[in-house]
């Protein structure tokens, strides 16, 4: 019987056969496991031979590194993340991912084991959001451990399950809309006509300061954002992208009550936030919760979040004509995705959106001096 060129089979004790291999590295390597017959160990000794020969060979030696210390490595080599999103991304790690995965080789997580997981996670009562959410770390730490040679392939290959279906969020009308703002304390009147007409998020109001501003223009810069942890801690920094730092114009009808805004309640010197609360401190989401609630409540209304009030702007402003491109720009969107959602036709830039906002809001305020839906 002629000596194999590549390898070495033999039979165990059990009956089963065992295959060697040289590895490139000089270290003897042992399959993984033993085979029924002498015919497939051969098999998978020429499979890993073609490997070698085409360069595709992994060490098996690093897929055995632990999820657990694999995740924290991937954690700790990402030091440009937003704060909001490392405080996202640890609990996720610690609550829905490491309980599962943490002891298991990267190397033995397979899609059988992955879609056990997300099943039990859903049926357990975590939300839909969470779990996608949950599912594309988990994907993006796998992605990372095939760029580094752990493994040959991602795992996760679950169809749509990092797809967030988030329910659709309702629209207030015009008139709901001046209602809100008429209800809520005077000095946030602005705060709900700007995340509207201008399709400001809250992080971004929170962060605007009166250098942004530019009255003359009609103008608004964004620049930053701030974002509140858990702990209590407001940091302000740039957007989450480049898209998001932009230029949007102020429909004229709301400059009047801006600029007195500006003089009543706003904080002095061009570095001084546009929105502040009684006290002169930095605006926080969870200060504000009661005051929201307090305004739904007088302005008879229920079930909305703030963030409706720019989802109602970005409504608003697909129907006065913009095209994809400028519901893009205003958004603070680099991809096409959400602003489709808004496209209906195409027509004017942000300045023609300015201009069309401000006479539905000229005519929404010519209903409340006739009607007085707004005492």
């Amino acid at each position: 019987m002629s000596k194999r060129r590549f390898g070495r089979v033999r039979k165990l004790p059990s009956g089963r056969f065992q295959a060697r291999y040289p590895g490139p590295d000089g270290v003897d390597r042992t399959a993984s496991h033993t085979f029924a017959t002498k015919k497939e160990a051969e098999i998978w000794l020429t499979k890993k031979e073609a490997e070698l020969l085409a360069g595709d060979w992994l060490n098996p030696d690093l897929g055995k590194v632990s999820f657990k210390e694999y995740g924290a490595a991937w954690m700790d080599e990402r030091p440009g993340l937003r704060p909001k999103t490392v405080q996202l991304y640890e609990g996720l790690l610690r609550i829905h991912l490491v309980p599962t995965f943490g002891n298991c080789a990267m190397s033995e997580v397979k899609v059988a084991r992955i879609r056990k997981w997300r099943k039990q996670l859903l049926d357990g009562g975590v939300g839909p959001i969470t779990v996608a959410k949950a599912y594309r770390l988990l994907k993006a730490i796998f992605n990372t451990a095939v760029e580094d040679g752990l493994i040959k392939a991602n795992p996760c290959t679950i169809k749509k399950a990092g797809k967030e279906d988030s329910p659709e969020r309702p629209v207030l009308t015009m008139k709901q809309v001046f209602v809100l703002a008429d209800a809520i304390e005077p000095r946030f009147r602005m705060l709900i006509l700007l995340a509207t007409f201008a399709s400001l998020r809250w992080g971004e109001l929170a962060a605007l300061q009166r250098k942004n501003l530019d009255l003359e223009a009609g103008t608004i810069r964004i620049v930053g954002t701030t974002t509140e942890l858990k702990d209590g801690s407001v940091t302000i920094g740039p957007p989450k992208s480049e898209a998001g730092k932009r230029l949007v114009s102020i429909p004229a009808t709301l400059l009047p009550d801006l600029r007195a805004h500006m003089e009543t309640y706003a904080e002095k010197g061009e570095h001084g936030h546009v929105f502040v609360g009684p006290k002169g401190a930095k605006l926080r989401r969870s200060n504000f919760t009661r005051v929201w609630a307090a305004a739904l409540k007088k302005a008879m209304l229920s079930g909305f979040h703030f963030h409706d009030l720019r989802h109602t702007g970005n409504t608003l402003a697909a129907q006065s004509g913009a095209t994809l491109r400028d519901l893009m720009t205003r958004m603070g969107h680099s991809s096409t995705r959400a602003a489709l959602i808004y496209q209906h036709t195409a027509m004017e830039r942000d300045r023609a959106i300015a201009d069309a906002l401000g006479k539905l809001a000229e005519e929404a305020l010519k209903d409340q001096d006739q009607d007085g839906w707004g005492t």
